[in-house]
């Protein structure tokens, strides 16, 4: 999420009320999650395990927890707890708005798009040229549709990122500032849930076709032409390449990449990133050739096994 306008290090100090190591007067754009930041970006950490990522990342200014050098270019914030004041920062540039008027004056349709009754439309949503959003349709705030898309009937597209710290007392919710884009020819099923970024955005690529019952986490990025069968689940920081096709049942982890053009077989689980051009199968999901290897194999173990006995 960028500021309306770069703010002074000073100046976002004192917004938090946060210590800080730097010029006084260094910019700082926005806030960013650690998987999305780029050059001007505020990034948090408040674990020892990812100070040196933090710290070695694109983001120019890091909102941390503990005193440490300052990296050559870069600024400090000093904070006692930076994911409350990171969320400070997202509640004051990104508060939420409630909608009186359906939909809300703040939103603007295309020419040629068809709304069915009760869809929901967000503020400073974004909905292109001859789109079809059916009945039921949830479009949170910040939500941004292509051309020639269609939404079926119930899905819900912007909803927050299931991001929590847990304390003592409970889980603490990190506040999701981000948005939903969806490129142009995507058609998405029913029931479907697409999560908005935590600071940046989700976004769905070209001409990919959802199924009905899929879930999408936030940050995740989605290229050109992929299809997805019925409930398929991904997690957030996903990355996966064009024309991949992803069939029923597949639980995808966070922050791993599915490259271009790979096949994952149904029911499949997949828990580190995948070569593109082949396809997969299993838990944790493997080439599905070595795969059925491996099943086979397993079924023949008894008589094995009985073999080994009788020979004793």
């Amino acid at each position: 999420m960028k500021f309306p306008q770069p703010l002074s290090l000073s100046t976002v100090a004192s917004l938090i009320g946060a210590d800080y190591v730097g010029n006084p007067d260094f910019e700082v754009h926005g806030i960013n999650e650690i998987h999305k930041v780029e050059e001007g970006d505020l990034v948090f950490v408040d674990h020892p395990k990812y100070y040196d990522k933090a710290l070695q990342s694109a983001a120019t200014t890091i909102l941390i927890n503990k005193e440490v050098d300052c990296p050559e270019g870069k600024a400090l914030l000093i904070s006692d707890d930076p994911f409350r004041d990171f969320n400070t920062l997202s509640q004051k540039f990104r508060a939420f708005e409630p909608v009186a008027v359906l939909p809300s004056p703040s939103a603007t349709v295309g020419e040629g798009t068809l709304i069915q009754p009760g869809v929901f439309i967000g503020n400073h949503v974004v909905i292109g040229k001859n789109c079809r959003i059916h009945a039921g349709v949830i479009l949170y705030d910040h939500t941004y549709i292509g051309d020639d898309v269609e939404i079926h009937a119930n899905t819900v597209i912007g909803s927050d990122a299931f991001y929590y710290k847990k304390r003592p007392e409970g889980y603490d919710k990190l506040l999701s500032s981000g948005y939903v884009h969806i490129e142009d020819q995507v058609e998405i099923g029913a029931s479907c849930t697409i999560d908005r970024g935590v600071t940046g955005d989700t976004r769905i690529g070209f001409g990919t076709k959802i199924d009905n019952h899929v879930h999408i986490g936030h940050d995740t990025v989605i290229g050109k032409h992929c299809l997805f069968a019925s409930q398929v689940g991904i997690a957030g920081c996903v990355v996966i390449e064009d024309r991949v096709t992803i069939w029923g049942q597949v639980g995808i982890t966070s922050g791993i990449t599915i490259g271009e053009k790979a096949i994952v077989l149904a029911q499949s689980g997949i828990s580190k990133s995948l070569q593109g051009g082949k396809t997969y199968f299993g838990y944790p999901a493997e080439e599905a050739r070595k795969k059925y290897r491996e099943l086979a194999s397993i079924r023949v173990l008894p008589q094995i096994i009985e073999r080994l006995q009788l020979e004793d």
